[in-house]
């Protein structure tokens, strides 16, 4: 029967092998806190440069601008040559009307005139829009018996009624306020009707809850909770208000002219310079109507979402 030998442990081997023990675990920990002690550097990211909101809000305006004169000067002096009267360039449309007073003036006096019809024809279908809005809302009868016909009134050609609204009202400012106001009255009235249809379910339970009147219900959920809808129906408008005006200048003639008016008048004389001076005039009155209530619809919208966050 052959004997196992058993190694003999002592105090030395014991303590050699306790010793190697704490080595290594020394040189792990070692490792451990090299890696720990590693740090990776990146690339710090590159300052963004901050546009002025003016940059770019005017600058791409400015550049379409250049862009479209210099296209304009280029068709008048080299491609229609001698036939330029049919397009004066800009140049000669400045120097040769806007700047002589005895053209500017007029032209001033006919764009004040369109410059109110618009404006007064605007709040007219404002008024005329928002209270039919609020007449649908509340009687399904009602939209039924409105809302059709509001529609047939956007699609049928605005032109096509200007000599029966001569013979109704005559051929003076209200006529031309009344064409204004068929330009205008649609795109309110659906605006605002889908503003007052799209309250929030919660909010009209809590006032029923309440039992608020219709007074309370109107003015302290209905409008407020529809105004972004209606300042989006006036801001589209607010435009259709200066083309309405300036249609119903080259209808209605009586009395002082408007600058539709006198296109018509420079039209049927052939002066070109004159009538390219009206019809940027014009274009400005636009512009600025527009600008004018797009302005005012932001402020609003964003007051009302101010508002609407700390609710």
């Amino acid at each position: 029967m052959t004997a196992i030998t058993i190694p003999t442990l002592t105090r030395k081997t014991t303590m050699a092998t306790a010793a190697a023990t704490r080595k290594n675990m020394k040189e792990g920990s070692m490792a451990d806190t090299d890696m720990a002690d590693v740090t990776v550097y990146t690339k710090p990211a590159e300052p963004k440069i901050k546009v002025p909101k003016f940059v770019t809000n005017v600058i791409p305006g400015l550049i379409s601008l250049v862009c479209g004169l210099a296209i304009w000067t280029f068709v008048s002096t080299y491609v229609l040559g001698q036939r330029a009267f049919l397009l004066p360039a800009p140049a000669k449309v400045l120097t040769g009307s806007l700047m002589l007073p005895d053209h500017f003036a007029p032209m001033m006096t006919a764009l004040l005139l369109t410059t109110r019809v618009a404006l007064f024809g605007l709040l007219l279908a404002f008024i005329i829009g928002v209270v039919t809005a609020i007449i649908m809302k509340h009687s399904k009868l009602a939209e039924k018996a409105i809302y059709p016909y509001a529609v047939i009134l956007q699609t049928i050609p605005v032109l096509a009624l200007v000599p029966l609204i001569g013979l109704w009202f005559g051929y003076g400012f209200a006529s031309r306020t009344t064409v204004c106001v068929l330009f205008t009255l649609f795109p309110i009235i659906s605006n605002t009707l889908f503003g007052l249809q799209n309250i929030d379910q919660g909010m009209v339970d809590l006032f029923q809850t309440r039992q608020a009147s219709f007074r309370q219900r109107l003015w302290m959920l209905e409008l407020p909770a529809a105004l972004p809808s209606i300042f989006t129906g006036l801001k589209t408008s607010s435009g259709l208000s200066v083309v309405g005006a300036v249609v119903a200048d080259m209808y209605f003639t009586q009395g002082t002219p408007g600058i539709g008016t006198l296109i018509t008048v420079y039209t049927s004389r052939l002066q070109s310079t004159d009538l390219f001076a009206a019809i940027v005039m014009s274009a400005v009155l636009g512009l600025i109507v527009f600008e004018v209530f797009n302005k005012l619809s932001d402020m609003v919208i964003a007051h009302w979402h101010l508002t609407r966050s700390h609710e």
